[in-house]
């Protein structure tokens, strides 16, 4: 089992940045590819970005790229997801996930992955 949890969300305006963060625990974190979800109220839950276990591949939704940046730190077993020039519509509950991967791919789907956080909320204002 992987326990992660999200933290850095919260209520910022148009143009800024946050940082979310997501904790692994239970498992060897250098062996899961990960990724970031998000869900907008009253929509279903969209793929943001993932990177594969090393951190040297990444892949970014159209709706962030170049906005957002992810990242990973195996050795604190962390994956960092850094919003920048944040719109309104990036508001929604941020939720990583992960999954068992020795391959070194990365996953947009979200049937890829096996565990899920529990998410953390970001709202952007207008």
């Amino acid at each position: 089992q992987v326990q992660l949890v999200e933290s850095g969300g919260g209520l910022v305006q148009a143009g800024a940045s946050l940082r979310l963060s997501c904790a692994a625990s239970g498992r060897t974190f250098s062996d899961y590819a990960m990724g970031w979800f998000r869900q907008a109220p009253g929509k279903e839950r969209e793929f943001v970005v993932a990177i594969s276990r090393s951190g040297g591949s990444a892949y970014y939704a159209d709706s962030v790229k170049g906005r957002f940046t992810i990242s990973r730190d195996n050795a604190k077993n962390t994956v960092y997801l850094q919003m920048n020039s944040l719109k309104p519509e990036d508001t929604a509950v941020y939720y990583c996930a992960a999954r068992f991967d020795l391959s070194g791919r990365y996953y947009s789907s979200m049937s890829s992955y096996n565990y899920w956080g529990r998410g953390t909320q970001v709202t952007v204002s207008s």
